[in-house]
């Protein structure tokens, strides 16, 4: 048999397949984008053995938790693990703190399915913590520089243009505004937060002690960043990307109605998803009436509404166009104007994206 795990980062490094026995709610809550959920007990027999656990201490518990999980059930969460351990010879298993579950499901499949299957020792709870440490040294030791600019003025592009970037947007499901929904969900907080923590893991692995980030608020839709990395974002020097008005239109264009509207149209086939899509864009706007203020508002919401129409009748979106330039000449030049002006300090550089590109590049060394 291998032996237990105790090398986390080997196991993010290597994206090491890892059968995640703890209840769907635990999972749920948070998990690792290489695990897969194959539990011990469901929801409901984790209550009543925890209850138990409570009432008349641990032997009751595993007493009560044998005979909830006995006969077929038990022959059938076993040939699920089976089956996961052929599939992946070179994984792990964990519970929450690597105890009694995972314990048990070793057991199990050693006794059950001839299968001597090693686990992850500290479980859940150490892989967590060893992530959160991950962020915590590289906010400490690493030096940060982030990429602002103007509403689509394509930050996220240069991004993906640089080897030392972190994509906060990219882990967090989402584009960062008010109109930065995507057509499937945001990960869990937990799992935003774990997912940044091993890209930080696997770029510092490979030498890289500086980090380029997009200028974010703190919220990115409902996630939060991290609040060290966040604080020291703030004091973080700045790169200032520059780019016409008029690509900013086709870019946002591009983004927010092409792309979201093919996303859409993707999850919940043509006709569900152009609705939806249609209805993503309308609440999108909706959402900052207050700061739009009323006739501003209701100017822009007619110019959606007709651009939508034609979408929808000939699938030309030309349309747009003049709600995207009003909300960026009304709306998030002016914003974003005042945030340059009183960041002003912390701008080391500006230019357009080969420029910011060929700099950042060299920043780095």
């Amino acid at each position: 048999m291998r032996n237990n795990c105790v090398d986390f980062a080997a196991l993010f490094l290597t994206d090491t397949p890892l059968m995640d026995v703890r209840a769907p709610v635990e999972f749920h809550k948070g998990a690792f984008d290489q695990s897969i959920n194959l539990p011990l007990m469901d929801d409901r027999e984790r209550e009543q053995v925890g209850t138990c656990y409570k009432q008349h201490g641990q032997q009751a518990a595993i007493e009560l938790g044998h005979r909830l999980v006995q006969g077929d059930l038990k022959h059938a969460r076993i040939e699920r693990w089976r089956a996961f351990a052929k599939q992946h010879p070179q994984g792990y298993l964990y519970c929450f703190r690597g105890g009694l579950r995972s314990q048990i499901t070793q057991q199990w499949l050693k006794d059950e399915a001839g299968i001597d299957y090693p686990r992850v020792v500290g479980g859940y709870k150490a892989l967590r913590s060893y992530l959160i440490e991950v962020s915590e040294q590289a906010v400490a030791d690493c030096d940060f520089v982030l990429v602002g600019g103007l509403t689509g003025s394509g930050k996220t592009e240069v991004l993906a243009r640089l080897d030392n970037a972190l994509d906060l947007e990219g882990h967090a499901n989402h584009r960062g505004s008010s109109f930065g929904k995507h057509a499937t969900p945001q990960p869990e907080q937990i799992n935003f937060e774990n997912q940044l923590s091993v890209d930080i893991l696997k770029k510092r692995t490979r030498g890289i002690g500086q980090f380029v980030l997009e200028d974010e608020g703190r919220a990115i839709g409902s996630r939060a960043v991290p609040l060290s990395l966040y604080r020291r974002m703030q004091a973080a020097p700045l790169v200032w990307l520059q780019d016409s008005v008029e690509l900013r239109v086709e870019r946002i264009l591009k983004d927010y109605v092409v792309d979201l509207c093919a996303e859409f149209v993707q999850v919940h086939g043509a006709e569900q998803g152009e609705v939806r899509f249609a209805e993503r864009l309308q609440q999108s706007l909706a959402s900052i009436v207050k700061r739009l203020g009323g006739e501003r508002y209701q100017r822009l919401a007619q110019l959606m509404d007709e651009a939508l129409a034609e979408q929808g009748r000939s699938g030309a979106v030309a349309g747009h166009r003049g709600w995207i330039s009003g909300l960026l000449n009304e709306y998030y030049d002016p914003m974003y104007a005042y945030q340059r002006e009183a960041k002003g300090a912390r701008i080391e550089f500006a230019g357009n994206h080969d420029d910011v590109v060929a700099y950042l590049r060299h920043r780095a060394g």
